[in-house]
């Protein structure tokens, strides 16, 4: 006759849990112990990804700042770049108008050198530059020597010849400004000197090849003073 010795069920669960917690133990130190021997701690780990990620969160703002900073400079840039543009149209504005000072002063010391000699009308510049392709820009200088008491009172009259490239042989044609059509003339009233500008026009494509000013006085059917420019 045999005697056994049988546990109780829950001593048998008691051993049961036991048992599983010691070889979960043993696995998990096991794993931990190889993750040392092996170089590759897992709270290193963590570590590592903790101070990527927060190397990636500094290297964002970085950028962030970069990115504006660099659309700032660009803004700046073009701010400079219209102010540069801006400035130089303005120098040479104002290189034109002091060569055009430094011109007329030219004139006014020879106008008071020749004050005490006989007084006349002449037409000291005539200047005409194409501005557009059918517009042109003309000025005229007109002067009296010596040493006049009275205002001169008349007016200018300009004959422009054009030549014109048609298909076959260039076309000459004829301008008069003002229009003999009872349109207003150009008017003088000066003591010394009167500076006349404006803008013909001429057909499209056309070349002015010559101008001539003429200056009347008021009430006279012959000019004054006559004076021809060229445009070769």
């Amino acid at each position: 006759m045999a005697v056994r010795n049988e546990l109780a069920w829950p001593v048998r669960i008691g051993l049961v849990v036991a048992l599983l917690v010691i070889i979960g133990g043993m696995w998990w130190w096991g794993f931990d112990f190889g993750q040392i021997f092996g170089r590759v701690h897992r709270s290193q780990m963590q570590e590592r990804v903790d101070t990527l990620e927060a190397d990636n969160a500094r290297l964002a703002g970085e950028n962030r700042e970069l990115h504006r900073r660099a659309m700032e400079l660009e803004s700046d840039a073009a701010i400079g770049r219209g102010t540069q543009s801006t400035l130089t149209r303005q120098v040479q504005d104002l290189s034109a108008e002091n060569a055009q000072i430094k011109e007329e002063l030219a004139f006014l010391q020879k106008l008071v050198s020749d004050s005490t000699k006989e007084a006349g009308l002449s037409i000291q510049r005539l200047t005409v530059v194409r501005e557009a392709d059918n517009a042109w820009h003309y000025a005229v200088l007109v002067v009296r020597g010596g040493n006049p008491k009275d205002d001169f009172a008349g007016h200018l009259v300009l004959t422009v010849a054009t030549t014109v490239a048609g298909d076959g042989t260039p076309r000459s044609e004829t301008l008069t400004i003002p229009p003999p059509d009872g349109a207003s003339p150009l008017k003088l009233r000066f003591k010394y000197y009167q500076r006349v500008e404006g803008m013909l026009d001429v057909p499209p494509g056309a070349r002015v090849t010559s101008v001539t000013a003429r200056a009347f006085e008021d009430g006279a059917a012959v000019a004054r003073a006559t004076r021809t420019l060229t445009n070769p």
